[in-house]
């Protein structure tokens, strides 16, 4: 464009001739005639290249691609797929993948295979309306690679979005999410919009309508706020979440993040989440902080109390100790045929009994797995000490790190001197302690007894127990007036005259 001009004003002000101007500017005579024409370049045509390699093999892409025309939607051909069968069943074919995939995505076009739909700006009221989804993103924890679950909800006015990380998308994590969004937002939307998430929808119905679960209605009445849900397949009904989960992920969630556990993986999301406040979005003078505050008065004021989560039921004790929750088996300290009840949250499984709690696992999200606690076992072993041994509660203390070596010395010394079934017993004694004194100060004092040599089960108890033996001296006291009554202390001297005279008499 600029050479353009450079020419048209040389021929009109300057040298005036066309073969002067194509030799001042080393141009072709021809390029001059068109910059006098017409002040915009012509349109380049680039001819048509021969596609040898491509040529092969065209008529099998085009009748893939044909036949696709009747098969179902989600079973058609991908370039990548042609391209592999292209290798399998045309192994002299040498053409490259990316010459494939660009022939497929201008055949595709020209058979109106490709669909593009023109979507309407939408505008949001303040407090009006925010969405909700989940997302995958991977995390190292201590070094183990591990996939979560990512709850997400953004204000559509404001922007402002708020990210929670679960090991699993279940509908106690669903809910309890909710309830942190709402303190993030400092209050209630009045219109949430949802894929149909299972924690939410039993079943989709016809049209809009949906058969939602008891706990997501109940919920759902408590913070008050109405639900909509999104037509299937139709990602674009939410895009605002949709775009959300993936800009989060890309900047705050890459390279992968290496933490050390759930919780702190938690509070790096809130800072981050924080951090977005002072993005300014296109077409908007405010930044996200500025807009979400002046939302916050908008917004449906927050419940007195919350709603409780968890899940009960009220499994029975079987004769191995253990309640059935969710598939899975917990250890309980209780007898068995008690019936129990069993309050399930996102990350923690809590057995009550009698108005108390009893025992509280981690949340096992497998199928069919025994997650046992040994101290519930402790008072069973006392009677029968030959089951320790091979227990299955001890291998999982041993596997989480809660038996250590110290307590395999103390136990071997107390088998070698009281024999393998007092020894035994002699060591649930020693567990027993736990109870009373706490499982840390109990390593500790198995640490120092075998340290010291001892193998006893009052030798502990005494360690444990030494820092009460210790009398404090008193601190000496002004005692006052009361000072004129003290006396000397008496002398014991003349008894001495015992001890030297000569004896007067015989017995």
């Amino acid at each position: 464009m600029e050479l353009f001009e450079q020419l048209r004003r040389e021929h009109e002000f300057g040298i005036g001739t066309v073969a002067g101007v194509a030799a001042k500017f080393g141009v072709h005579r021809r390029m001059v005639r068109q910059a006098l024409a017409g002040a915009l370049p012509p349109v380049h045509q680039y001819p048509s290249r021969v596609k040898p390699k491509l040529d092969g093999v065209v008529a099998f892409i085009d009748g893939v691609l044909e036949a696709d025309r009747r098969a179902l939607r989600k079973q058609r051909h991908t370039a990548r797929r042609i391209y592999r069968r292209i290798l399998i069943e045309f192994p002299g074919a040498s053409v490259a993948e990316s010459t494939v995939r660009n022939h497929v995505r201008e055949r595709k076009r020209q058979m109106g295979l490709v669909r593009r739909e023109t979507f309407v700006p939408q505008t949001y009221a303040l407090g009006q309306e925010a969405q909700v989804d989940w997302y995958e993103a991977w995390v190292d924890f201590d070094g183990e690679r591990t996939k979560v679950q990512v709850f997400a909800m953004r204000s559509m006015a404001s922007g402002a979005a708020f990210h929670r990380a679960y090991l699993n998308a279940t509908q106690q994590a669903f809910l309890e999410a909710h309830e942190m969004a709402f303190d993030y937002f400092g209050g209630v939307f009045r219109l949430l919009r949802y894929d149909n998430l299972a924690s939410a929808v039993r079943k989709i119905l016809r049209g809009h309508r949906r058969e939602e679960t008891v706990r997501f209605m109940a919920f759902r009445s408590h913070w008050r706020f109405s639900a909509e849900f999104c037509t299937p397949a139709e990602g674009h009904e939410k895009g605002g979440i949709e775009g959300e989960g993936g800009y989060f992920r890309r900047n705050h969630l890459v390279p992968v993040p290496w933490v050390a556990d759930l919780d702190a993986l938690n509070a790096s999301l809130i800072a981050d989440c924080r951090g977005d406040e002072a993005r300014v979005l296109a077409g908007r003078a405010d930044t996200i902080g500025t807009t979400m505050a002046v939302e916050r008065d908008h917004l449906l004021p927050r419940a007195a109390e919350g709603f409780d989560i968890a899940e009960i039921s009220f499994p029975l004790v079987d004769k191995q100790g253990c309640v059935t929750v969710k598939t899975n088996f917990y250890s309980v300290p209780i007898k068995a045929g008690t019936r129990v009840e069993a309050r399930i949250r996102p990350l923690h499984v809590e057995i009550w009994h009698g108005g108390k709690q009893i025992a509280r696992h981690e949340r096992c999200h497998q199928r069919r797995q025994h997650v046992l606690d040994l101290e519930h076992y402790l008072d069973v072993l006392s009677h029968k000490p030959g089951a320790f041994a091979g227990s299955k509660p001890l291998a999982q203390w041993r596997a989480a790190g809660r038996w250590p070596d110290c307590y395999d010395e103390l136990w071997e010394r107390l088998r070698a001197r009281h024999g393998k079934q007092n020894g035994t017993r002699s060591m649930v004694a020693v567990l027993l302690l736990g109870r009373e004194f706490g499982h840390d100060r109990l390593r500790a004092a198995v640490i120092s007894t075998v340290s010291l040599g001892a193998c006893d089960v009052a030798a502990v108890r005494y360690l444990l127990t030494e820092a009460r033996l210790h009398k404090g001296r008193p601190e000496p006291i002004d005692v006052g007036e009361l000072a004129r009554y003290d006396r000397p202390m008496p002398s014991v001297a003349d008894y001495d005259v015992l001890l030297t005279a000569p004896c007067m008499g015989s017995a």
